[in-house]
Formats: structure tokens, sequence, C-alpha cells
């Protein structure tokens, strides 16, 4: 008969590799799982390189059955969440547990239950999750869309985790939209005619990022994100270490034709980053850069061909949301990625999102341009 099973805290270097290591084994047969890179991962754990730890702490956990490592675990706390509005989704009391693995149901609820255990003993009274490690990073876990391969920086989980995360008390909190364009196709006639007003309006000038000014437009960027994302559910604002950290990660996977910036009068009001999938020039790397790797990827990145583009921000300053302006800078945006998405890098399909379930503004957007939701990200959460 198999043994109980143990829960202990990564405590060592090999700990640490195991917890990385783990999900090599359980998705083997998985042919939509995409391997993460390694070093990204031993980084966001590390509290040495990840500035997020500047505001947070977080326990990461293993679970062993017979000294085989079975599952994994994180379980954090941080203190942005805590001093957020309850009705955004944070508040006095909200802990948050991710980085999740497991290869049975015994194993789920052993690290559950301990990530659970954790957050009390830290006095939080309710627990949420999926974050992996914040919202900025892997929020959500994937309970629709486990039939193809995610793109840059969202989750890919094993269908049976969904039922044993249930089976421990939790319930959804929020669900969270990509949604899938083939953007070979021209937009419908209502989009192109709205796109060509925005043209003949002087008012009006959508402008690529100029990357040799990468920390003057990161900042302008961010600028916009934070007052129009400011409302939302989840939302946690990047401290300045995050956005030094966050900006050398992406500036290799930034190209001026694909971040657009809205101005109306002269004043950028708005903004749409679209990333290239990194994730097809990396799944044959086996999550290893070294030692040649970091090498091929840096060749690949010269002038990347990708099949898929992902639009993971986007944003407009509050003042004109729920404008028809504000329509307008969004479609002329999209339409301008997507003609050099097309022309410059052979994409052939857009993927938009994560998007908020009651983000109307976007989600009319989105299938206004005739996208369809593709993944469906859940958060879960319970009283502790």
């Amino acid at each position: 008969m198999a043994g109980s099973i143990a829960i202990s805290p990564v405590a060592s270097a090999a700990d640490r590799n195991a917890f990385v290591d783990l999900p090599w084994r359980l998705y083997a047969n998985d042919p939509h799982w995409t391997p993460p890179l390694k070093d990204e991962v031993h980084g966001l754990i590390n509290p040495k390189k990840n500035p997020w730890f500047g505001h947070a702490e977080a326990v990461f956990l293993l679970a062993r059955r017979d000294g085989k490592v079975t599952g994994r675990i994180s379980a954090q706390i941080d203190k942005l969440v805590l001093a957020m509005p309850e009705v955004q989704g944070g508040g006095p009391g909200v802990g948050h547990w991710g980085m999740f693995e497991a290869e049975d149901t015994e194993t789920a609820a052993a690290l559950i239950a301990a990530a659970e255990d954790w957050l009390r003993g830290q006095g939080m009274t309710r627990a949420m999750g999926p974050f992996s490690l914040s919202i900025w990073d892997e929020p959500g876990l994937l309970v629709q869309g486990h039939d193809h391969s995610p793109t840059v920086m969202m989750g890919h989980h094993l269908p049976e985790y969904e039922a044993w995360i249930e089976a421990a008390g939790y319930h959804g909190a929020r669900d969270l939209f990509t949604y899938d364009l083939d953007i070979t196709k021209d937009f419908p006639p209502l989009v192109q005619r709205i796109v060509a007003s925005g043209e003949r309006n002087a008012r009006i000038n959508i402008r690529k990022v100029d990357k040799s000014r990468f920390n003057e437009e990161a900042a302008l960027i961010l600028s916009i994100l934070n007052d129009a994302w400011s409302d939302n559910w989840g939302f946690v604002p990047l401290t300045d270490a995050e956005i030094a950290y966050a900006g050398k990660k992406l500036k290799p996977i930034v190209f001026e034709e694909l971040i657009r910036v809205a101005e109306v009068e002269g004043v950028p009001v708005a903004f749409m980053m679209t990333l290239p999938n990194l994730n097809e020039l990396t799944d044959d790397l086996n999550g290893r850069l070294f030692p040649f790797g970091w090498a091929k990827l840096l060749w690949r990145l010269r002038k990347p061909q990708i099949r898929t583009m992902r639009v993971p921000l986007m944003g407009v300053v509050k003042r004109l949301q729920s404008t028809r302006l504000a329509s307008q800078l969004a479609f002329m945006m999209i339409e301008y990625i997507r003609q050099d998405a097309l022309a410059n890098y052979s994409a052939v399909r857009g993927e938009i999102g994560w998007v908020l379930d009651d983000n109307q503004g976007m989600k009319s957007i989105a299938e206004t341009i005739e996208s369809k939701v593709n993944r469906v990200y859940r958060v879960y959460e319970k009283a502790l």
C-alpha cells in the first residue's frame, strides 16, 4: 500500500530544483503544455531576484509520498492586496496560493490544506487562488481550452485540477477570458468605417512606440495603465522596482510596430501592447537556455516569424472610458497592429486577454471584431 503524503517547505537547492522540475513529469504526455524557461521560474520564486517580495512573502511547499515528489504549491501574502478595497478582490485577511501541481487527488487535498494552514497561521481569513505568484504573473486555473497550447505568459493546467480544487471547498470568484482571432481576415465593415472615420479626425494620432526611448515609453504606458485599470477587480499597482524588472525581461520581445499609443490633441490617452507568442520560439528548448538555448532564442528574436500574437495589455484613460472615442481608438490600434503582424511577422492569429468577466467594454470590442473565447481561467476563493 502506498505511503501517506508528507508536506514540507522548500529549504534547499535540491528542493527548489524539485519544485521547478515537477511539471516536466506531470505534463510529459500533454501535447499542449509548453515547457517554461526554468531560469524564469527560479527567478520568480527567488526573493533575491523578484522585486515582488519587496511587498509580499511566500512559502513554497512540496508533497512527497515514499520520498517521491508528487506535488507542489505556494502560499503567499501581499501587503498591496491587503490594502485593496474588498470589492476589488483584496482587503484585510485575503491570502493567496498558487503554482499548484499535483499528480493525484490525495496530494492535491494535502497541498491545499497545508497552504490554508500557513495562511491561517499568518492571520488570513480568506484564501484565493491560484495566483502564480501575483495577478501580473499567471492568474487563475485553466477550466476551458485544454485542447490547445497557451500563449506567452498564460498558464496551462491538467483538467483534473478543477474538480480537486472544488472538492476542497472552493467556488469561483472571477473568470478571465482569452479571445482567439483570425487576423488574416479583414474586420467587419462597421469596424472599417470606424477606423476610416478616425483617420479623418485630425485630433487623433496613433503612433508606434520608440524603443530608443524605452524607459520613457514604458513609464508613459504604465501611467495610462494605472489610470485605466485602477478600479478593476484584482488590480495591484506595480512598484518602481517591479516596473524596472518587467521592463528588463520584456525589452527583448518588444517590437515598435506591435505596441501603439493613441494621442488625442497631442495627449497620450490609450495604448495597446502586443507580444509575439514566445512559446513558439522556446518550445523546443525544453526549458533550458544553456548551453545553447540562449543563443538560439536571441537568433530567433532578430526577426521572429510567429504564427500567433498576444495582446496582454490595453488601456484607455478613465475619463474616456465608455465613450465612442475610446472604442474608436481601440479599433484603430488593433487594425494597425493587425496589418503589421501580418506583413512583418507571418502571423495568422491573434489572442486578446486575459479579459475580466465583467469588462463589458473589452468584451464588446472583442466580439465586434468577431473574436471568440478560446480559454477560460478561473480564480477561486474560500473562507478560512
